[in-house]
């Protein structure tokens, strides 16, 4: 590795499994102290284990903002400030827009929309001046796909939340970038899936949308974190870094 992100420290939201496990993992291995947050204790546990030595779980629930004062508190205590914060956490809800409920859709709220604007404004005052932000999106956040109308919404606000933040924080040369991945290869499939096999199932179908013929997979996604966080993307502010198959594009 090349130590991109040597003596730094970073923060990753749900980083538990997915595409911020991956990411916290690639972090570590480029000399980052990492932390990561999930809701679950057990999971944490086994995320700390594949990040290596230089990692801490947090459990908590990004939509309760005593827990995100909680995760600065504990990362300040043990590491100082923090370089890099990768909003992350994040649910996929989906249902027809006649059958969706009120709780399903403050679901998706709460945690995509909620969490990651009050994860950022948390952060503020543990974050080094120059930090890298990244905000996780959706390519579905510019797309109009059925079942998707709160998921894509809330998607869609954590892309204009990554420009409104850089437009405050250019003071503190905090650069706030959005990463828009296109389907990924992760346990979300399972999340809204009755069986591995519907699972595969929907999987298979979206790779078959997809122009490269294939759904992405975690470590990709978390190489275009990489390039956020680090020194090679400092002349990217407010941006959207697009990793989707040419699904949007093509």
């Amino acid at each position: 590795m090349s130590a991109k992100l040597k003596n730094k420290v970073a923060i990753v939201t749900g980083g538990s499994s997915g595409i911020g496990l991956a990411t916290a993992k690639l972090f570590a291995a480029e000399g980052a102290m990492v932390a990561i947050t999930g809701r679950n204790q057990a999971n944490l546990n086994k995320a700390i284990t594949a990040i290596g030595p230089n990692a801490i779980g947090i459990q908590g629930d990004v939509a309760n903002l005593a827990d995100l004062d909680r995760l600065y508190k504990t990362v300040q205590e043990k590491w100082g400030k923090a370089d890099v914060l990768v909003a992350n956490a994040a649910v996929y809800v989906l249902a027809p827009l006649a059958n969706f409920t009120e709780t399903m859709f403050d679901t998706v709220s709460n945690i995509n929309f909620k969490g990651t604007f009050f994860t950022v404004q948390k952060a503020l005052p543990f974050l080094n001046d120059g930090a890298a932000v990244i905000l996780i999106s959706s390519t579905v956040n510019e797309k109009g796909v059925p079942n998707h109308a709160a998921y894509a919404a809330s998607k869609a606000a954590v892309r204009s939340l990554a420009r409104s933040f850089s437009a405050e924080l250019l003071d503190r040369k905090i650069r706030v970038n959005a990463l828009t991945p296109g389907p990924v290869d992760t346990p979300v499939f399972e999340s809204v899936s009755g069986s591995k096999e519907e699972a595969q199932a929907m999987a298979d179908g979206m790779a078959a949308f997809t122009p490269a013929k294939r759904i992405g997979t975690p470590p990709e996604i978390a190489a275009a974190a990489l390039y956020l966080a680090s020194d090679e993307s400092a002349y990217m502010i407010g941006a959207e870094l697009l990793v989707d198959g040419g699904l949007r594009s093509l």
